[in-house]
């Protein structure tokens, strides 16, 4: 190591590049004096020594906190090679200290490889030291501030392949099972027909064949409300807002044809006449007819009630307004359709209609109108799911059939169509929740599903399967957390989709207290 220029001597010196050293040009020709130094020499020098910052180098702060994420621990030796695992340790362990330095030190303090003069050599050509100076080994820096989830070891943003990033807000869960299923025998597979609703009091009214069944979700008891006999059958059931009647569409339109049986609607009355149309009435306690109104000559497959005004829609292509408090059959009649009225929905303000017909077409009708002020006529089959945002006013969203199979969204404030997503099936319902911006839409062919949609970016938060047939049938609980879907499989499943609107809590189980979780099938 000895200087043959400086034999008597006590210093001793060694040329540049044998040595790795990067020394300013002044020092180049200065013999030096090594001495042995220990790695924790080494530190305390570092530690002790004054340092004087370049002006135009940012000064973090005047606190001493070290951040790890910007050190270089290979200049302590504290960072041995992967490639050279220590003995006897498994062949595991090499990898776990590797993920732990990376978990512990960032993704920077991974494998250093061994200074030599080639990897020394920067990409101008010039020398560079192994470990640049301009890196601080403590540093305290706002911008390195992380959030709570960073404090688990895989918190980093570069984390390694294969490991996961620190957990962000996790969707809402959604139970992908049922947790009730009703047989429902005779039930209809008819796309045009709408024979299941959920009142304001939590009564379910079904309707099976030529009766009508109530089945309480409280008490789960089942009451038969009516039959209409052997040669007329319910197409249609739908609940007043307040849960106090009930209307009944059947397939018989025509007095004369049955004139004992009910003829296009019954009505359940629970306390008052007060919402009832030229449709039989009955007494919901006694199962006692009220009141039988006329008016449509085919069979009534859609209901919508507002206040004390129903609307029905017929197979004659028609809508009538009843008044349920006039003693006349109806106040309007409103012509538009071409072909079977197969959707019926007011809005929530109780100040616009929307139908929906086999003739593909959506109209919307205000409360004096007697043809539609709005039409829209971009569905390429019928349109039966109709549904009222109640979140945001003119809001409307409508669901196509097999040829169409798409949701669309219109602003009948503006007369505007807003968007359309291809669900890839038959849009059979829609309806939207009541505690947070989201709906469900049931389906047909061929998939058979239901899916929970985040509005308005259309994202799936759960697709639910189960029935074998088209789901054709759709309601939701008075508290908004609980639907019911009915199919031709001839089963009614009850599932938990919406949050509570209090608490909204993703983990709770919704809607368990109120309608209990006893399997009956």
């Amino acid at each position: 190591m000895g200087d043959p220029a400086t034999p008597s001597t006590t210093y001793q010196s060694a040329p540049e590049s044998s040595l790795g050293l990067n020394l300013p040009s002044t020092m180049s020709t200065t013999p030096l004096f090594l001495e042995p130094v220990t790695p924790s020499t080494h530190i305390e020098r570092m530690i002790s020594v004054g340092y004087q910052p370049s002006p135009s180098r940012t000064i973090y702060s005047d606190r001493f906190i070290p951040s790890r994420t910007g050190s270089n621990f290979a200049l302590f030796d504290i960072s041995p090679s992967a490639n050279s695992p220590a003995e006897g340790r498994e062949d595991g362990s090499g990898a776990y200290a590797t993920l732990l330095r990376t978990a512990l030190f960032g993704p920077d303090a991974g494998v250093f490889p061994p200074a030599t003069p080639e990897k020394l050599l920067r990409l101008d050509g010039r020398n560079s030291s192994a470990y640049p100076t301009s890196r601080n080994i403590f540093r305290y820096k706002t911008e390195t501030r992380r959030s709570m989830h960073s404090l688990s070891p895989f918190g980093f943003e570069d984390a390694l392949p294969g490991v996961s990033h620190g957990p962000v807000k996790a969707p809402r869960k959604v139970p992908r099972s049922p947790y009730k299923v009703l047989d429902a025998p005779a039930l209809q597979d008819d796309f045009y027909l709408n024979l299941v609703d959920w009142s304001a009091h939590n009564v379910l009214a079904v309707g099976l064949g030529n009766c009508v069944y109530l089945w309480n979700a409280c008490s789960s008891k089942v009451t038969k409300l009516c039959d209409l006999g052997m040669d007329v059958s319910v197409c249609s059931v739908g609940w007043a807002q307040r849960g106090t009647h009930l209307a009944v569409g059947t397939s018989n339109g025509k007095l004369q044809t049955y004139p004992v049986a009910l003829k296009d609607l019954s009505l359940l009355r629970a306390k008052q006449l007060d919402e009832l149309d030229p449709y039989r009435i009955w007494d919901a306690s006694r199962c006692k007819r009220v009141r039988t109104m006329e008016g449509h000559r085919l069979r009534i497959g859609a209901l919508a009630w507002s206040s004390s005004m129903l609307s029905s829609g017929s197979r004659d292509k028609t809508i009538l307004q009843r008044d349920i408090r006039a003693q006349d059959d109806f106040v309007n009649k409103l012509a538009g359709h071409k072909s079977e009225v197969c959707g019926l929905k007011w809005s929530y303000d109780n100040r616009e209609l929307a139908s929906g017909g086999n003739d593909n077409r959506l109209f919307v009708w205000n409360q004096h109108s007697t043809q539609p002020v709005l039409k829209y006529c971009e569905h390429t089959a019928a349109v039966k799911a109709i549904a009222w945002s109640p979140h945001l006013h003119g809001l409307l969203a409508s669901g196509g059939g097999t040829a169409d199979r798409c949701i669309r969204f219109w602003n009948t404030t503006t007369n505007s169509h807003l968007s359309c997503m291809d669900t890839g099936s038959q849009v059979c319902n829609l309806v939207w929740s009541k505690n947070v911006n989201e709906l469900v839409s049931t389906h047909g062919y061929s998939q058979n599903q239901i899916i929970v949609w985040r509005y308005p970016t259309m994202s799936k938060l759960a697709t639910l399967t189960g029935h074998t047939y088209r789901v054709l049938y759709l309601a939701i609980s008075p508290d908004g957390q609980t639907i019911v879907t009915g199919a031709g499989d001839e089963t009614l499943r009850f599932w938990n989709v919406f949050p509570s609107p209090k608490s909204q809590n993703t983990d709770s189980e919704i809607g368990a207290s109120s309608l209990g979780r006893t399997q009956i099938r």
